[in-house]
């Protein structure tokens, strides 16, 4: 069986070497499991530990996705294996979450240029790894999404942080919406730093490995930026959301969930294809989730990473134990038949009452948060 990472070094001048994760199941479009995320921290770790590295890549093999996102097919035998309604009882999807979130905060924190390539499908738990690399690419075969309103979860991996802190209304509408993104809108809006192409990568470990790597690793980023400088594709024209952006901001910037709903839901009849896609999704959606993206986002504004981290611990353990989530993977996954039943069945019932329950610590009083090391 093989590894689901490959780890693996290539040297380069002056002593330096390059640190290469790649995340290995090409079969699953390298959905992020639990194996996954504890092979990837201590190889960081060391890593980050090492004075002759100088660098880190991420990767996904295949040429078909970088990260589609989290193992849901092993979230949902723990949902299956667990009291229903009891968030705390479901030892898997804590530690899952646990160490995934953990994954991602290291990652934002890394001491060392991270160079993430982010070709073809970028999704959830995908984004999750991307948003905090120094280095991010995208190609022209990158589709950037976080579409969890379509299983019954929300924007995590800090997403609800990373949205939030985008134009007033465009985040909201892309939470609820769960609209692709290509390379062209990730670079606009910043969830992306370089484009290049999909094949490009062995030239830019090829330009790590020949770089003379300076004696300071302080000036390490900014000779990664030359290398990927070299293999920048030019600028290219404006992508959807980009076309959109006003219209995008006036519909979702309100400050009221109807009305945002509202405003989303006349885009279903839109003469661009992809506004009517994006709509069509949030119909489809679970309301009860984009109730939750809705106030997680409007929350995440005031807070800390790691505070929205602690957050979603939450907000992830108690989806776990509410029925909708388990109701969207069987849709989408197990019985496959894209017609989820969902709790609640409309925004209306969706209230901002309802959605409390997902804020509430579901740990015995007094015990600490299981994330509250997380630095501020």
């Amino acid at each position: 069986m093989s590894e689901p990472v490959v780890f693996r070094e290539i040297s380069a001048r002056n002593g330096w070497r390059i640190g290469i994760a790649t995340l290995n199941s090409p079969q699953t479009l390298n959905s992020l499991s639990l194996d996954m995320c504890r092979l990837l921290g201590p190889r960081l770790d060391a890593w980050a530990a090492d004075s002759r590295v100088a660098a880190v890549v991420l990767n996904g093999a295949g040429e078909k996705a970088f990260c589609a996102g989290g193992d849901l097919q092993a979230l949902y035998r723990g949902m299956l294996a667990c009291p229903p309604g009891d968030a705390w009882a479901n030892i898997p999807a804590r530690e899952f979450f646990e160490a995934e979130y953990r994954l991602d905060f290291h990652i934002h924190r890394y001491p060392k240029p991270i160079l993430c390539w982010g070709s073809g499908i970028i999704m959830g738990g995908g984004v999750g790894l991307m948003l905090g690399a120094s280095h991010r690419i995208v190609t022209t075969t990158t589709r950037f999404a976080m579409p969890e309103v379509t299983i019954g979860l929300y924007p995590d991996v800090a997403g609800t942080w990373m949205l939030s802190r985008l134009p007033n209304g465009i985040g909201t509408f892309l939470a609820l919406t769960g609209a692709q993104l290509g390379a062209a809108d990730c670079v606009h809006l910043g969830l992306a730093d370089w484009i290049c192409g999909p094949a490009d990568l062995d030239a830019a470990l090829q330009g790590l490995a020949e770089t003379s790597w300076d004696a300071d690793p302080e000036r390490h980023g900014a000779q990664v930026d030359d290398v990927l400088q070299a293999l920048r594709l030019p600028d290219p024209e404006p992508g959807p959301l980009q076309r959109h952006t006003s219209e995008i901001r006036t519909g979702c910037g309100q400050a009221d969930f109807g009305r945002i709903g509202d405003a989303i839901t006349r885009w279903k009849t839109h003469d661009d294809p992809w506004m009517a896609r994006a709509a069509a999704t949030f119909l489809a959606g679970s309301p009860g989730s984009a109730r939750l993206g809705y106030t997680l986002l409007s929350r995440a504004r005031h807070q800390s990473l790691a505070d929205t981290f602690r957050a979603e611990y939450i907000a992830s353990l108690r989806c776990c134990a509410e029925p909708d989530l388990r109701e969207g993977i069987r849709a989408l996954l197990i019985d496959k038949d894209k017609n989820p039943h969902w709790q609640p069945a409309t925004l209306e019932q969706a209230s901002g009452d309802w959605v409390q329950r997902f804020l509430v610590a579901p740990w015995p009083a007094g015990q600490p948060h299981p994330l509250a090391d997380l630095a501020p």
